[in-house]
């Protein structure tokens, strides 16, 4: 290997994959402008993610999550039990109806 095509494949190797180009792009046309600009579904492996966070969230069983998504529960519980984006609000309402229930 000549010093010259050495270089030229550690340019190369340096230059993102051709997906995340795609991706950046789909991103641009897919989300809201002020959703754009943080790492929200910056890479496509944050989709995954983001759909077992979706899927606890919408209160599916994390033994059944888990299964779907290859993982043990508590690889599951310990990456992916995240609040997706305004699911927060979701949550303390559901939180603050059952509490309205003891009173």
């Amino acid at each position: 290997m000549t010093a010259a095509s050495s270089s030229t494949s550690a340019e190369a190797s340096s230059d993102p994959p051709p997906i995340y180009r795609v991706w950046s792009q789909a991103r641009e046309l897919a989300l809201l402008p002020l959703l754009v600009q943080p790492p929200l579904a910056s890479r496509p492996y944050d989709t995954r993610y983001s759909a077992l966070s979706t899927w606890l969230n919408a209160g599916v069983d994390p033994t059944e999550v888990a299964e779907r998504a290859g993982n043990s529960v508590e690889v599951l519980l310990a990456r992916h039990a995240k609040c997706p984006y305004g699911r927060a609000e979701v949550a303390n309402q559901r939180i603050e109806s059952l509490l309205g229930e003891y009173l």
